[in-house]
Formats: structure tokens, C-alpha cells, sequence
């Protein structure tokens, strides 16, 4: 299909069936996976109720509870952050800690959130900010072999910046030679485009990744902004 569509065609095509497929998942494992489970932990109570007489059956039973409620909490939480309509849900600022949180249970370096509350944001661009720092964490995680990620939402002259840096390996929007990190590269561009963003890339001066996306506010909003942090 690809070759049947202009890159901006092809792009949004992409985006639309991967956000119908996190949905599907979400759906799936809220739906299906979490009443199973919850199912097993029911009849795992009754269980219980059936084995006072035998204590040591009965401690089992209890600490397989336990496990399995971490699992269901777990499912749920993925469930949710999973969900096409997480920021609209929690808000940019919650989304943004779900999401880093989940990535610090398997990133084994360091990954921290820097939040100054910024202006009010149309849903559009609060929306299209945190599926860019989806897209960045994800490129940072999985491609540039980094060990140290910041990500900070603050509130800039211009406007409300969001920005990923890196310590890994630099890889501009041009990069061909890994296909799976460039396509992430295109499609932030165009979450980008689609939230009203301006997305720039640079390289850090020892290494690493600076990628920065900034909602332009107009004049009066932003010296209304600057006011409010006298």
C-alpha cells in the first residue's frame, strides 16, 4: 500500500492502524484478559473458603491471591496506558508519568521527568505532545543504545516546549540505514504537523539525542503565561 500513497497519505495510514490495533489490544486485555483474571481470583476465594481446615493449603492459596492481583493491576494499568484516549482521560501531565513509568520497568538506565505546568492546550496539541514523547522514548529505548533519558515540558517565550534528550547514538530525521528508527522519526514528524508542533533534532555536543516539540502560543498568551509565573 505503501507504494500506492504519497508519504503524508502513507504516514497517516500507518498512525491510524497503529492506534487501532493499541486499541484492539486495550480493549482485548481489559475486556477479556482482566475478567479472566479477575474470574481466577474468585474462584481461587472460594477455594480458600473450602480449605480452612488445612492452613498450610489455605497460606498458599493466599499468596497465589496476592500474585494474581498484581497481574490484574498490571493488565488494568497497561489496559489503560495502551488506550487511545489516555491524555484525554488523565491529562498531558499524568499520561506523560504513566508512560515513563511504565518504560522504567524495563529501560535499565535512568529515565526522568522534568514538569512545569504550561499553558492551557488545546486537546489537538496536548495530544499530539505526548504521542511525540511516546514515539521519542520509544526510538530512545529500543535504537540509540542510551543509558539516560530527560524529558521536560516547560513553558518557553515562544510557547510550550516538550524535550526527549539522550546520551545514545544520533540518528537525524534523513536516516535511512535503520529503517525502524527512521519510520519513528517520520511519524513524530507528523504528530507533529497534525498537533500544530514545530519538531526539531539535533545532536548533543558529547553525544546523544536533543529532540525538542514546541506548541507556538501567540503573543498575548504567552505574556499572559509570563505573568502568571511572576
Amino acid at each position: 500500500m505503501g507504494g500506492k500513497l504519497g508519504e503524508a497519505d502513507w504516514l497517516v495510514y500507518v498512525l491510524q492502524a497503529r492506534q487501532q490495533e493499541r486499541s484492539r489490544i486495550s480493549r482485548m486485555l481489559h475486556d477479556e484478559v482482566g475478567q479472566m483474571l479477575s474470574a481466577a481470583g474468585l474462584q481461587l476465594d472460594l477455594l480458600r473458603m473450602d480449605c480452612t481446615k488445612f492452613p498450610s493449603v489455605s497460606a498458599r492459596i493466599t499468596e497465589t491471591q496476592k500474585l494474581l492481583e498484581q497481574a490484574v493491576a498490571q493488565v488494568r494499568e497497561l489496559s489503560y496506558a495502551l488506550d487511545p484516549e489516555v491524555v484525554g482521560r488523565v491529562g498531558l501531565q499524568g499520561a506523560l508519568e504513566q508512560l515513563i513509568e511504565r518504560w522504567r520497568r524495563s529501560f535499565r538506565g535512568e529515565i526522568s521527568l522534568y514538569w512545569e505546568i504550561p499553558a492551557q492546550l488545546p486537546p489537538a496539541a496536548a495530544e499530539a505532545l505526548y504521542r511525540v514523547a511516546e514515539l521519542a522514548l520509544e526510538n530512545a529505548v529500543c535504537h540509540s543504545q542510551a543509558r539516560r533519558i530527560e524529558v521536560s515540558l516547560r513553558r518557553r517565550r515562544r510557547g510550550v516546549c516538550l524535550e526527549i534528550r539522550d546520551n545514545g547514538a544520533y540518528c537525524g530525521l534523513s536516516a535511512d540505514h535503520d529503517r525502524s528508527r527512521g519510520l519513528a522519526l517520520r511519524l513524530m514528524r507528523r504528530q507533529a504537523e497534525c498537533g500544530g508542533l514545530v519538531l526539531s533534532l539535533a545532536a548533543e555536543a558529547d553525544g546523544g539525542t536533543i529532540i525538542k516539540a514546541l506548541y507556538p502560543l501567540s503573543s498575548r498568551a504567552a505574556g499572559a503565561g509570563r505573568q502568571e509565573n511572576a
